[in-house]
């Protein structure tokens, strides 16, 4: 009796160890790469193989929702530090013009890429640096030609979540447009001033939480991108879609530490919002 005890634990082991063994043979894997201002994030099983990111674009200064976008934003440099051998931790530096360090430490596991951001000012003035655009282009992930007329014609495979549900962008109502510059839609969440956001048309939405994101083509994987803090989503003008992360400023000597992941999943919605919430519960609202 004890013997078949024993056997069948050993069975039971073995049949764990070749699931596991074959669940992370079959686990995607990502790999990111420098190519000048791009951050590029590789897989085989990506649309045409990669998905490319400015990043960054640029670093902004409030009272930007009305102004002249060269006003907004503040000169920047980005220095790739290091890329390991395995192409799946990136650190980049990037140098503000009035003197902040941005230090990015960027890792690519399984189905994400997380991103540990940290905003120090070394200097003795107060920075205004109090957001930055990490523009992600969507085109091919989405099935669209990144060369064509039509700027907008990925926005039903985006979405964003409004009261709690999960909302294609043609479905949002209303959408604004007016503003500085057009096209484009912009939603801030409640505590950020409306005054210090993108010069794009502001929605009166408010989102429910910090996800932005996507359908593949054949709608069989999602992307989606999350900052924390946020300064905004952002539906843009490149076929890109952007959680601009929130910095609010820098005093002398202060450090700011910001996060964020991308995660490129199967279409399984209430996985990813199990897992968002996992990973972001400082953005999670309490029920009432």
């Amino acid at each position: 009796m004890k013997s078949n005890v024993l056997s069948l634990i050993r069975g039971l082991l073995l049949v764990v160890v070749i699931t596991a063994s074959y669940s992370f043979a079959e686990m995607p894997k990502l790999t990111l790469a420098r190519e000048q201002n791009w951050l590029v994030i590789r897989g085989a099983h990506l649309p045409k193989g990669e998905i490319r990111i400015n990043y960054l674009e640029a670093y902004c200064r409030p009272n930007s929702t009305a102004a002249d976008w060269h006003d907004t934003t503040i000169g920047h440099t980005t220095e790739l530090l290091s890329l390991s051998d395995d192409q799946q931790t990136m650190k980049l530096r990037c140098t503000v013009k009035d003197g902040v360090i941005v230090d990015h430490v960027i890792t690519a596991k399984g189905d994400e890429v997380t991103f540990a951001i940290t905003a120090t000012n070394p200097t003795a003035q107060a920075s205004h640096a109090h957001w930055a655009q990490p523009c992600i282009r969507l085109g091919d992930f989405t099935g669209y030609d990144n060369g064509g007329k039509d700027i907008d014609d990925y926005l039903p495979k985006c979405f964003l979540f409004l009261d709690g549900k999960l909302t294609r962008m043609p479905d949002v109502t209303p959408w604004n447009r007016q503003a500085r510059y057009l096209p484009g839609q912009v939603w801030c969440p409640k505590a950020v001033p409306r005054a210090d956001v993108n010069p794009r048309p502001l929605s009166s939405l408010v989102p429910s939480n910090g996800i932005i994101g996507c359908f593949s083509g054949d709608e069989k994987m999602i992307f989606a991108v999350v900052f924390e803090p946020y300064q905004e989503l952002f539906q843009g003008v490149a076929r890109c879609l952007h959680s601009d992360f929130r910095i609010g400023g820098l005093k002398p000597g202060e450090t700011k530490k910001i996060k964020g992941k991308i995660y490129i999943v199967p279409n399984d919605v209430p996985a990813l919002l199990a897992r968002y919430a996992t990973d972001f519960p400082e953005q999670i609202q309490p029920t009432k």
